[in-house]
């Protein structure tokens, strides 16, 4: 079993490049087993079924909640459901893997108290005006869903110092290199 063994909850706020962080990551140390996320809202352009998302609709979504499938889940900027499968993550877990869970931090508070075992990771932006440029250059948002990401972010950052380790994310390279460190990969 490897050292770095165990649960890694990677969160923080909309457009901080979390899902980038955790690519480069796999990337580097493809043994890490990243956890794919159950979803509620409709994929956005590029991204695959399975690979990004397991985009489902609201009734599959019931059935794994109903069936105790999930490790966590929540509604995320008051419109789409997001959860954390548990079996992948269990199965993971029992051969030693070192598995990430991309969360929210709704989800990441959930995982505390079900796994206070894992350790918990926030990303945070540069600053606040760099989020809001990563934000709005995205372009895959309306405006009002936007502003509703923003409050959320403001929320999210506000409890930063609920984590086991902050990692202000001004490069990926940097961000990966603090991670893996912290891991002990």
């Amino acid at each position: 079993m490897s050292e770095a063994a165990g649960a890694y909850v990677i969160s923080g706020p909309t457009a901080v490049g979390k899902g980038t962080v955790v690519a480069a990551l796999k990337k580097r140390h493809p043994r890490v087993f990243v956890s794919v996320s159950v979803t509620t809202r409709p994929p956005r352009p590029g991204e695959i079924n399975g690979v990004h998302y397991l985009f489902v609709d609201d009734a599959v979504f019931d059935d794994l909640v109903a069936d105790d499938g999930l490790l966590e889940w929540a509604r995320v900027h008051g419109v789409h459901r997001y959860g954390t499968p548990r079996k992948a993550v269990a199965d993971r877990l029992a051969e030693g893997v070192p598995t990430i869970l991309e969360i929210d931090l709704q989800g990441a508070r959930q995982v505390r108290r079900t796994m206070p075992e894992a350790k918990q990771i926030f990303i945070a932006p540069p600053s606040w005006d760099e989020l809001v440029r990563r934000l709005r250059g995205r372009g895959t948002e309306s405006e009002e869903e936007m502003n509703r990401r923003l409050e959320t972010a403001r929320q999210e950052l506000a409890a930063e110092n609920e984590f086991d380790r902050v990692i202000a994310n001004v490069t990926v390279d940097n961000t990966v290199d603090e991670l893996v460190k912290f891991i002990g990969l």
